[in-house]
């Protein structure tokens, strides 16, 4: 294939760039997808960083972890007893692999049925929006798009005098091949992955200690909702260490040696494994000729304005490469508001009301303003808060932990953000995204009707408490 015309050539095959090549084909786009990750088995592995060794593979291990430990813990309050149990690592990952391999597959037959041409290579957009691809098998070629969506994703940070070998000092994707739990395991940054990471090996035995150079657990929610968090994993045995700050580590007789700060006072702690979790950039490099006409911002992010539109005619960016959270689910939205723009429609996403999640037990999901963020822009308004401790079905299931909060104008009671620590909050905080993307009021969750006993009984009453109404609890 050489010189080819497609009217839609997608660089990146993760949750971003085959969203949008899927939305194009069934907009009857001849569409280029190319993605250069394989498995180890040589064959493709589209789906990205999120599927091959983020997002799912992750959730397969909370997964399974989470399993080990109810049995272990939580299963003879139900009346049920366990002699003995042990947990097969090897079968561990075993599992996890396959439902990335299976999923890997799903995609590619989902390429093939949408008629969508798909080349495992690495691409670069020249100027023009032509686009040189470099197949894993195979000579390099040209091919020309009448419009170019760059959705390449991100990658790990690294930080000085820590270096990644993959075995001993590894990040997001060392982390998931363990062969054997580690005796002690090091974590720097106490983000979504150091804490899902560090949740997974906890429960499996290893004994966790998490460096967060922050003075506050995830500043992105409220001190009150963080301070809840940080009860939480230190019931469970996370040992959170909060404004320290690692100056390196090396390895030492076959242990990780790390140095760091807390306070003025300077510190070591010896590991077995050590994850490096401290935040992810734009894979932008090698990305773009020198003459593709795109231009990057100081962060090294793609530019781009409120439709994902580039500096170059034609060409977007979408995802990670771009401002905006880094998140799937926001690069899949942004995937199909292109796809839709290109095609006349009328292509749109609120990263406002763009939900956050992390995947620990008990689960944490926000979405919308913070406290902090309302009194720094000066607006007035009302909170509400329900713990879960006061749900019927929270106490049956024996998951008591946590608690909704609800934040709405003062005057207007439009909701402006909520944050949800606790059982199946992931999917619990979808109820309010719908709300706010409707510019629902806290009313209006107040007089829908939640089935009794359930978890959701928990947003009703947080929406009850803006207006100190909560039934069940003391306003």
């Amino acid at each position: 294939m050489s010189d080819k015309e497609f009217d839609l050539i997608i660089i990146g095959g993760g949750p971003g760039g085959y969203v949008a090549a899927i939305r194009a084909a069934q907009l009857e786009m001849k569409v280029l997808l190319i993605d250069d990750r394989q498995a180890e088995d040589g064959k493709p592995a589209p789906g990205g960083t999120c599927l091959n060794v983020g997002c799912v593979p992750s959730k397969a291990l909370l997964d399974s972890s989470k399993h080990y430990h109810h049995i272990q813990h939580d299963y003879a309050a139900h009346g049920i007893s366990v002699e003995s149990v042990a947990m097969d690592i090897g079968q561990m990952i075993g599992r996890k692999r396959q439902v990335v391999k299976q999923l890997n597959g799903g995609l590619l037959q989902l390429f093939k049925a949408n008629k969508i041409e798909f080349a495992n290579g690495r691409g670069q957009l020249l100027a023009d929006r032509v686009v040189e691809v470099a197949p894993n098998e195979g000579e390099t070629y040209r091919v020309h798009g009448e419009h170019v969506i760059l959705a390449a994703g991100s990658v790990p940070f690294t930080i000085p005098n820590v270096a990644i070998d993959g075995e001993h000092i590894v990040d997001n994707v060392g982390v998931l091949e363990f062969d054997a739990v580690p005796e002690r395991l090091g974590v720097i940054g106490a983000g979504v992955i150091g804490l899902e990471m560090g949740s997974v090996w906890k429960r499996l035995g290893s004994e966790v200690i998490l460096f967060e150079a922050m003075d506050q657990l995830l500043p992105v929610i409220d001190k009150d909702m963080s301070r809840a968090a940080v009860r939480e994993f230190k019931k469970q045995g996370l040992d959170i260490r909060l404004g320290t700050k690692v100056a390196g580590a090396e390895l030492v007789d076959g242990k990780v040696s790390v140095t760091y700060s807390e306070g003025d006072e300077e510190k070591t702690e010896v590991f077995d494994k050590l994850l490096v979790a401290v935040g992810r950039r734009a894979a932008s490099e090698a990305l773009l000729a020198e003459d593709s006409g795109v231009e990057l911002t100081e962060r090294g992010q793609v530019a781009v304005d409120e439709h994902c539109r580039t500096s170059a005619d034609n060409v977007w960016a979408i995802g990670d490469l771009v401002r905006g959270p880094m998140l799937a689910h926001k690069a899949s939205e942004e995937g199909v508001a292109v796809v839709e723009t290109i095609a006349g429609q009328h292509g749109h996403i609120n990263l406002d009301h763009v939900p956050w999640v992390i995947y620990t037990d008990p689960e944490i999901a926000w979405v919308g303003q913070t406290e902090k963020d309302l009194k720094e822009a000066g607006v007035d308004y009302k909170a509400g808060s329900f713990p879960f401790a006061a749900t019927g079905r929270g106490l049956a299931m024996g998951e008591a932990a946590g608690q909704v909060k609800i934040l709405a104008d003062a005057e207007t009671d439009r909701i402006l953000g909520a944050q949800i620590i606790g059982p199946t909050a992931s999917e619990m905080i979808a109820e309010i995204v719908v709300a706010m993307e409707f510019a629902g009021a806290s009313e209006d969750l107040a007089r829908i009707v939640h089935a009794h006993p359930t978890l959701s009984e928990a947003i009703h009453e947080a929406a009850l408490a803006v207006d100190k109404r909560a039934i069940h609890k003391a306003n």
